[in-house]
């Protein structure tokens, strides 16, 4: 028997008077191609956080890519809701906060969204970049699961990134358009933390980290400030774990500078923000959308004043012409803004530049012309424990680079701890 077709949806048009507060609301339309919201944007790998090894196909999406400059707030040009997360109290919040900057949000009858697929691969990608979707989060998405070497666990409050690094490590692992989805039932995760503390086997556990406590990592796909003034979801965040009075952390890392919102917060010291940074050409050449360095570094040093545990990730590394220089300015710039700071609580996580054969096709796709060296000439291939292969820096590239890293942490940012090297 032939599988009857799932409903698709299209936006009705009922008239003029819904830019003026009525309700849109989308409904059936059998003949479009849809994007079921219920299937998560990654899908769940065993592999760690820094590589993938899934085969995707290639796409142009090369015109899609803004230089980098001086970050804006993103503002996607069409925001969708879903039944389930009109539901949820946060998910009513978030439509709020959407409308209350100008945006329309679109009601769906349900949690398929059309309008997103176009002629062609690259119209599609530039559609889905510029969409974003309040859901409710998948059910595979509220079992935990270790995201080693960063943390006892991984939770996610949205998945999907407005940024464009040329180098991004979910490249090949994206199941479909990448819609932004948001997650409407932020508390329900939230509560849903407690049966995970100390059952981590990364940092609960560790000798070398233990005083960490449980660490859960809110970051894994996505970057939160790209999002905070839409959802206010990892303020919420910020704000439970600090009334949590158990030995946990909250994790996440960002490229983007606008933490004035949570300087202020009752943070108990609860939550540890890491900056991501790089040198100055990786950040200029290979990262646009983003925040500038030195933007970066001044949002580290407000929330070390604020004090927050704060961190560097510095990702990815690359042996790039006089990379000792480079590394060398950024390390200075990031001991001149903490100076001073009272009780600093600084860590460093150390991730080269690495990329799988999936990873690698999508980004020529997406980036034609990037000055990105993906040459597996160059590189070690090291095949994982579930079957995957990635390409690395030769072991005497590898060691030349932590030597360096870990002799000018400790001469130049003497407080800071180094977590891990990868």
């Amino acid at each position: 028997m032939a599988e009857r077709p799932r409903p698709q949806f299209r936006v009705e048009r009922r008239s003029r008077a819904t830019a003026a507060g009525q309700d849109r609301h989308v409904t059936p339309d059998r003949g479009a191609a849809a994007v079921d919201l219920d299937v998560p944007l990654a899908p769940d790998l065993r592999t760690d956080h820094v590589s993938s090894g899934e085969a995707v196909a290639t796409r142009d999406l090369s015109a899609l890519a803004p230089p980098p400059r001086p970050a804006r707030r993103w503002t996607p040009k069409r925001v969708v809701v879903t039944p389930a997360a009109l539901d949820h109290p946060h998910g009513r919040r978030i439509v709020e906060r959407v409308e209350g900057l100008g945006v329309e949000v679109e009601r769906l009858t349900a949690n398929r969204l059309t309008g997103v697929r176009g002629d062609d691969e690259r119209q599609t990608y530039a559609r889905a970049k510029a969409t974003m979707a309040i859901v409710v989060s998948p059910p595979s998405r509220r079992r935990l699961q270790p995201i080693s070497p960063s943390a006892d666990w991984r939770f996610d409050l949205a998945e999907g990134c407005p940024a464009h690094c040329q180098y991004c490590y979910l490249a090949g692992s994206l199941s479909g358009p990448p819609v932004t989805r948001v997650y409407a039932d932020v508390d329900d995760i939230l509560a849903g933390l407690a049966p995970y503390v100390g059952q981590g086997t990364i940092t609960s556990r560790s000798t070398a980290r233990r005083e960490e406590g449980t660490t859960f990592e809110a970051s894994c796909y996505t970057d939160p400030l790209a999002l905070e003034h839409l959802t206010g979801s990892w303020e919420r965040a910020v704000r439970f774990f600090g009334r949590w009075d158990a030995d946990v952390q909250l994790r996440w890392t960002t490229k983007y500078a606008d933490v004035d919102r949570f300087l202020d917060l009752d943070h108990a010291g609860r939550t540890r923000v890491r900056v991501s940074v790089n040198a100055l050409p990786v950040t200029t050449r290979f990262e646009g959308g983003t925040a500038r360095l030195e933007d970066r570094v001044a949002a580290l040093g407000q929330l070390a004043r604020a004090g927050y545990p704060v961190g560097l990730t510095v990702a990815p590394i690359m042996p790039m012409p006089d990379w000792r220089e480079h590394y060398g300015a950024l390390l200075d710039l990031v001991a001149a803004e903490v100076a001073g700071v009272d009780d600093l609580d600084l860590t460093a996580e150390l991730i080269t530049h690495r990329f799988t054969p999936g990873s690698k096709e999508v980004l020529l796709g997406w980036y034609p012309r990037t000055q990105l060296e993906m040459d597996e000439e160059q590189r070690t291939a090291r095949r994982g424990k579930f079957g995957g292969v990635k390409h690395v820096y030769p072991k005497d590239v590898m060691r030349e680079l932590r030597g360096w890293f870990e002799r000018e942490l400790a001469a130049r940012l003497p407080a800071c701890q180094v977590l891990y090297w990868t």
